[in-house]
């Protein structure tokens, strides 16, 4: 009776840390694949505050938006 307790325990944290790897891959493989902004909405929203932004500023913004991801 307790063996099936502690199986039962141990096969699910098995199986949320698998799920979780899983998951994790997907997520990253869809994001490198679609990422969330580019260059073009990053001139979008500059031009949108006020500023002409150079390709110097876009290259900066996007290498930044990139090391966090």
């Amino acid at each position: 009776m307790i063996f099936n307790i502690i199986y039962l325990v141990v096969g699910l944290l098995i199986g949320a840390v698998i799920g979780f790897f899983i998951a994790r891959h997907f997520i990253q493989k869809q994001i490198k694949k679609n990422p969330p902004i580019n260059e073009a909405m990053i001139k979008a929203m500059m031009t949108q505050m006020g500023r002409t932004p150079s390709q110097k500023q876009v290259n900066q913004m996007m290498k930044s938006m990139t090391k966090y991801m």
